[in-house]
């Protein structure tokens, strides 16, 4: 068994409360370093890339460094994913850290909020990484998210003041009627940056009234680590719904070959969800054209 990735939540501290995520109803914690590095030790056999991020945003941790250069000690590379609000207080050196292959910044979440932060501010800081980046950084990727594409158009206002804003820095044309109507993925912004868009996506929950089968990546591409060192399948498991077990309790070679974890699996590779979350998950829809 191997993962392209693992989410490993070490804090699920977010900070923000962004109106398309769910309001977080586990304790607040954050993963000790003793934790993280005996969850690395466990990983080692099971992929190479760390994504530090489920609910909570990373750049919260005043010693992100430190977390940082224990992935790098046991031969990680990590992505982080952040709303953007803490660029400014983290060094430069700790985003692009050695470790670092990867940035993701959501751009959706600005507008989502209202904490006290002009647009400008917000943006300028983004924009001082980017810049960042291509002077003095050249391995790691940032990803510029704007996953909040709709039928209906509904943040549209918001895009395009922001795109606005993309293409002065970068000395670029972005074309929105395209990228709405031709749903295109990605465009390239400079070197290793990527102006990344998605849909906004329903986060499960057994309250929901969808239901039904279909294939999912969980326990195939990624499993998630949660701040409290319950074993999910998938990243979208945030409350830990599904725990297969608890690494505080329980080695991850076990938790991956319990009989729950393997019918799971069993199950997806027959097109079914076995599992209540699952099946309420409308998020695999989008897998049906790729299976």
């Amino acid at each position: 068994m191997h993962f392209h990735r693992v989410h490993i939540e070490v804090t699920n501290i977010c900070g923000l409360a962004c109106s398309f995520c769910p309001p977080k109803l586990q304790p607040t914690q954050t993963m000790t370093l003793a934790f993280f590095e005996k969850v690395l030790i466990e990983l080692q056999p099971y992929t190479k890339t760390l994504a530090l991020h489920v609910m909570g945003d990373p750049l919260t941790l005043s010693n992100l460094v430190e977390y940082l250069e224990l992935a790098h000690m046991h031969g990680f590379e990590v992505e982080l994913t952040t709303s953007g609000y803490y660029l400014k207080k983290t060094p430069i050196e700790v985003l692009f850290h050695k470790a670092v292959r990867q940035l993701n910044i959501s751009l959706n979440s600005y507008n989502k909020n209202s904490l006290h932060l002009s647009f400008d501010e917000y943006i300028h800081a983004v924009f001082v990484a980017c810049s960042k980046k291509v002077q003095n950084y050249p391995k790691p990727f940032i990803n510029l998210r704007v996953w909040n594409l709709d039928d209906a158009r509904s943040e549209a206002p918001y895009n395009a003041s922001l795109f606005e804003k993309i293409e002065d820095f970068f000395g670029i044309k972005i074309d929105a009627q395209a990228i709405y109507k031709e749903k295109i993925k990605s465009l390239r912004v400079a070197p290793k940056i990527l102006l990344h868009f998605d849909s906004y996506f329903e986060w499960p929950s057994l309250s929901s009234t969808h239901e039904s089968d279909g294939f999912c990546y969980g326990l195939k591409s990624h499993i998630a680590i949660l701040a409290n060192g319950s074993v999910v399948p998938c990243c979208l498991d945030s409350e830990g719904v599904i725990t297969l077990g608890n690494l505080h309790e329980t080695p991850l070679q076990e938790v991956l070959n319990s009989s729950r974890a393997q019918a799971i699996i069993d199950g997806f590779s027959k097109d079914k969800a076995v599992e209540e979350l699952c099946k309420k998950c409308t998020y695999k829809e989008r897998f049906k054209t790729t299976v």
